[in-house]
């Protein structure tokens, strides 16, 4: 599973630049996200800083200077996910995050562990187009709007001009120029005209085929979008929408695509961020009569992958050497040193993450930037509700989560979705038709809610 990141609008005129940030600015920036594991929260800030050291460094000696992967170690919902995302929204990295466990040895139905390169690869094509359409945005709606004025307006003819045309000229500009006053007020929003704008459908070739084979449909589709034109489309549309598709077709005109793609595979072989999710579950050593032999297989598949590989993409070699790798599993039934000597020396940096505590757990609730009761109080302010939790309540809340998690399967601060959904689903459920529109959530309210829940999770345990 690829996990897009985008920018943060808001604060990206005051977020400092990578190349000034400290690793103890880096666990700070962290800590707006990610409450506790200052272990794990160093190793990766120290990851990120030396990569910025080794980009001033010579080349013949930066060239040698590898990234010292990381392998968390640390039960489910303990934080390992969002400290390798908010990692790599500071760092402006290609991130993925991939499960180990989807992938099969060489031979076998299923993904080869090449793929991931190729959805990092593609992570960072977009990143880098998304920056580059930004960067030619404002000429880009420039043309749109000659483009429009044309279409409401159209230039008279510069051949065979008579005296009377030659008057009417300056005429024509100064209407163009009303048109223009109006239309950037918004006043021609509604009208209607037709453009014509380039078929974006999906041309694909579905078949059936072995390792590496989604990358050959892709190159198919290249091949046949180019020995067929493009399809062009007259629209007829309003002049609001018609603005948002010819300023993308003026931005597809003015970027260099073959730039972006050098710029991506640049990006990706010096700071692309790969996270290795499940990594316990292809862990153990397979006995010679055991016929799955899958997933000894695919760790030493992964073994030149993490070591540094040339990958072939649909933009070219792709160099592995230099991208980072943090690797996390629970652990619970296997051990790191389970995994084949060659990979666990590729993971020099083993950092375990603690277990959820119930000041953790308060704080998760209330400290992160986008905590938890903060979504659900901006998700009920829509409709008028007034959202406000008590310190007891928040204690209550913890408290539970930590019971439940300690009597049943401990899946750390994922509890919390699961109280809080059913904690507030009666308020959710009735919304705007609540008379009462400032809604105190207090301990004995929790109580009375969710008292029930956990008695149940107790009884499950016995009678299941």
């Amino acid at each position: 599973m690829a996990i897009y990141l985008g920018g943060e609008t808001t604060a990206a005129a005051a977020k400092p630049k990578l190349d000034d940030l400290t690793p103890r600015q880096i666990v700070e920036e962290l800590d707006k996200y990610v409450v506790g594991q200052a272990d794990a929260k160093r190793a990766v800030a120290v990851a990120l800083r030396n990569r910025i050291r080794r980009q001033k460094l010579p080349e013949e000696i930066a060239r040698d200077v590898l990234p010292k992967n990381i392998l968390m170690i640390g039960s489910t919902g303990v934080g390992k996910t969002e400290i390798a995302r908010r990692l790599a929204r500071v760092a402006d990295s290609p991130f993925i995050k991939i499960e180990a466990s989807k992938f099969t040895e060489v031979g076998y139905v299923g993904r080869d562990v090449e793929s991931m390169i190729r959805e990092l690869m593609d992570v960072a094509v977009d990143m880098t187009k998304q920056a580059e359409y930004e960067s030619v945005r404002e000429r880009a709606e420039e043309n749109a709007e000659e483009t429009i004025l044309d279409l409401l307006l159209p230039p008279t003819s510069f051949h065979y001009q008579t005296q009377t045309e030659e008057e009417s000229e300056p005429q024509q500009n100064r209407t163009r120029e009303k048109l223009r006053e109006q239309l950037r007020r918004g006043d021609l929003d509604e009208r209607l005209v037709e453009i014509d704008t380039q078929d974006r459908g999906p041309t694909t070739i579905d078949f059936v085929g072995g390792q590496g084979m989604e990358e050959m449909g892709v190159n198919l589709r290249d091949m046949f979008g180019n020995i067929f034109p493009t399809k062009t489309i007259r629209r007829k549309m309003r002049i609001k929408d018609a603005r948002t598709y010819l300023v993308r077709d003026e931005q597809e005109r003015l970027v260099d695509m073959e730039q972006i793609t050098r710029t991506a595979i640049e990006k990706t072989q010096n700071s692309g961020i790969i996270f290795l999710d499940e990594i316990d579950k292809i862990a153990g050593r397979e006995s010679g009569g055991n016929p799955d032999v899958s997933r000894e297989g695919v760790q030493r598949d992964l073994l030149p992958i993490v070591e540094g590989t040339n990958v072939n993409t649909k933009y070219g070699m792709v160099s592995t050497e230099h991208i980072l790798f943090i690797a996390a599993g629970a652990f619970h039934v296997s051990k790191p040193s389970d995994l084949i000597p060659e990979l666990q020396g590729r993971f020099p940096i083993r950092v375990e993450l603690e277990s959820l505590t119930i000041e953790d757990l308060k704080r998760i609730l209330t400290q992160p930037k986008n905590s938890l009761i903060k979504q659900y109080q901006a998700l009920l302010s829509t409709e008028g509700i007034e959202l406000e939790f008590t310190e007891d309540a928040v204690a209550k809340l913890a408290e539970m989560t930590a019971e439940i998690n300690k009597t049943t399967e401990n899946i750390g601060a994922r509890r919390l979705h699961t109280l809080l959904e059913r904690l507030l689903e009666e308020i959710s459920f009735l919304g705007s038709e609540l008379e009462e529109k400032r809604q105190v959530i207090n301990a004995e309210y929790i109580e009375a809610k969710l008292s029930g829940l956990v008695q149940d999770q107790n009884l499950r345990q016995y009678v299941l």
